[in-house]
């Protein structure tokens, strides 16, 4: 594999995401149309990754194509989010369950009290960004003590469809 296919791959991973984000937060409304040219030239890309990552997007059931005329936001329904939201609140209370069950908790213990210190610091200071990554990092504290690399896999791949912004 050359270091140009990675980077593609990257650049096709992050417009996946940008898009997938747009549309659950409702920015991309059900039956809009998402434009190759349009989409690359905002991003400041070239079209290749625009369509990979709308191919990825249709695997996932977030838009459909249409021949000849591109893609389209397919709807979600509130079914559909409080499925997702309820798929990431199990896997994660399955993994906080093995966390508390592991014997090296203690030592997780300290790391976590450090990262609520530091989440309210963040809180208090108004810092969205700070907010975000140390939420980030408590969680995948809990993961990691949960010493399930699947379980944290799936809560990854679920939290793909919860933008992380909606949390600030």
């Amino acid at each position: 594999m050359t270091t140009q296919s990675l980077r593609r791959t990257q650049l096709t991973d992050e417009v996946a995401t940008m898009l997938r984000n747009r549309i659950m937060t409702g920015d991309l409304r059900p039956g809009d149309f998402v434009r190759l040219d349009e989409t690359a030239s905002a991003l400041g890309c070239s079209v290749t990754p625009v369509r990979e990552a709308l191919v990825t997007l249709r695997g996932e059931g977030l838009v459909r194509s249409s021949p000849h005329r591109g893609f389209i936001v397919e709807p979600l329904d509130r079914g559909d989010i409080v499925d997702i939201f309820w798929m990431q609140a199990e896997l994660s209370a399955r993994l906080a369950t093995n966390a508390v069950s592991n014997p090296d908790l203690p030592a997780h213990l300290a790391t976590l009290t450090g990262l609520v210190d530091e989440f309210d610091d963040a809180v208090a200071a108004g810092d969205q960004r700070r907010v975000l990554l140390t939420e980030f990092a408590f969680h995948r504290e809990i993961n990691l003590a949960g010493d399930s690399k699947k379980l944290a896999w799936f809560v990854h791949a679920a939290s793909k469809y919860n933008p992380h912004e909606l949390y600030t």
